[in-house]
């Protein structure tokens, strides 16, 4: 079983899917928009710059989910992927996903975006597996806190050999496609890194160690 494993986005969706979540429930009126944006473009540059407390993050990203019923956010989040996610879907991404697919690669989608706003996007892209940061849920509601390792940084590999735990498998012979340089130490473990679209550091490596540089735009 190879795995072709794949970043969410910048990757495989043009755009940041949790910056659009906090811009729509902005424009409805459920978080302040200037306030929610001004923590957004503070975390965003943390985490360009390598620097971000992934804990501080989701705190401020979670936080929102602990005040609303599930029925509440069930609707908000069917709405939000009706309206600002088809717009940011990449054509090529879903050519790759196919190419692989017809190899019978094994794909994951594997994102620090926490998993209620990634499962239907993935849904969409048709990929079955995804390891995604986990919103903890006591009693069919949100705590706001996160359950077991944040998919983030050297995270995301914790969470590909805990996966690799349950379902089997090695990283023999595995892709991973991603954007940033905060996936470096995933990148470094599989025997196919790909840079897509990389940020500056991300492409600096790419091309040190011999790196194939993609854009799926």
């Amino acid at each position: 079983m190879s795995l072709a494993l794949f970043d969410l986005d910048h990757t495989l969706i043009d755009g940041d899917s949790e910056e659009l979540w906090g811009q729509f429930l902005g424009d409805r009126g459920l978080v302040d928009p200037k306030e929610h944006q001004r923590e957004v473009l503070r975390f965003f540059d943390l985490y360009k710059s390598g620097r971000l407390d992934i804990h501080e993050f989701l705190d401020f990203q979670l936080r929102f989910m602990a005040q609303r019923s599930l029925e509440a956010l069930h609707q908000l989040r069917a709405e939000f992927v009706m309206e600002q996610i088809p717009p940011v879907l990449l054509p090529k991404a879903k050519v790759l996903l196919d190419d692989h697919r017809q190899r019978d690669h094994t794909i994951i989608i594997i994102t620090a975006t926490n998993s209620f706003i990634a499962s239907p996007i993935a849904e969409i892209y048709g990929v079955q597996h995804l390891i995604a940061t986990e919103p903890e849920m006591v009693n069919d509601r949100y705590t706001g806190s996160v359950s077991g390792v944040p998919a983030f940084a050297a995270g995301k590999v914790t969470r590909v050999r805990q996966w690799l735990e349950v379902n089997g498998g090695t990283l023999a012979g595995s892709w991973f496609y991603s954007d940033s340089h905060n996936d470096l130490p995933l990148l470094r473990e599989v025997d196919h890194p790909v840079a897509v679209h990389p940020d500056p550091i991300l492409a600096a490596e790419a091309k040190r160690s011999s790196w194939p540089i993609i854009s799926l735009l």
